[in-house]
Parts: C-alpha cells; sequence; structure tokens
C-alpha cells in the first residue's frame, strides 16, 4: 500500500496523524508541503478525492487568508488554488493519500478510513 502524508511537522495533528499512520504501515512518503507545495493540478485532484471545494480546504484563520481577501466570495476556485499554491501555509493539513482515495487528518482518527 502506498501512502503519502502532506505534512507539517510544526503541526500537532499532523504529528498525531504521522505516528497514527506509521503504526498501520510502512515506506509512507512525507512530503513537508510548506517547502514543497503541491501544483494546482495535485491540488484539483486531491480536491477532487476529499470531494471538497478549494474553499473548504483553507486555513481560514491565517492572516495570509485575510491579507490576501480570500474571504471574497467572487473568487474562483482557481483563484483559490493558485493562492494555496503561492500561499501552502493556506492548505489545511494534513492531507492524506492511499488507496485511492483522500483524507484530512483532522482528527487523526479520520485517515484510517481510506487504509
Amino acid at each position: 500500500m502506498s501512502i503519502t502524508v502532506y505534512h507539517n511537522p510544526k503541526c500537532s495533528k499532523s504529528r498525531q496523524t504521522l505516528k497514527l499512520l506509521e503504526k498501520k504501515a510502512t515506506g509512507i512518503q512525507v512530503i513537508e508541503y510548506l517547502k514543497n507545495p503541491p501544483t494546482a493540478q495535485k491540488l484539483k485532484e486531491i480536491l477532487s478525492l476529499l470531494e471538497i471545494s478549494p474553499r473548504d480546504l483553507m486555513r481560514k484563520k491565517e492572516d495570509e487568508y485575510k491579507d490576501l481577501g480570500l474571504n471574497n466570495s467572487a473568487l474562483s476556485d482557481e483563484d483559490l488554488i493558485d493562492s494555496m499554491v503561492q500561499h501552502p501555509v493556506l492548505i489545511e493539513r494534513p492531507i492524506v493519500l492511499a488507496n485511492g482515495k483522500a483524507a484530512l487528518g483532522r482528527p487523526p482518527e479520520n485517515v484510517l478510513n481510506i487504509l
């Protein structure tokens, strides 16, 4: 089984999710998305797997969300995705991909549903 985790080591939920996964599987690919953000195409794939909108994947309490005016309902999905690519801190975490599915680790146990 191939498991990929979009991880932020400074985030407690992300660390808890990774620890939980490490108990269940080996060979987990960890991507520190703040250093290596996903492309717009990859984000679209993730959003499709999660079955959520770009706005639902955004961290709305981040300063960048307010500073960039991302609460503007006139912004398109493309605009929001581009903002997440340019400012990956806006991406909710952790995101886990496994078995052709995706899950957000909030709470961490959510990811067990896709293993």
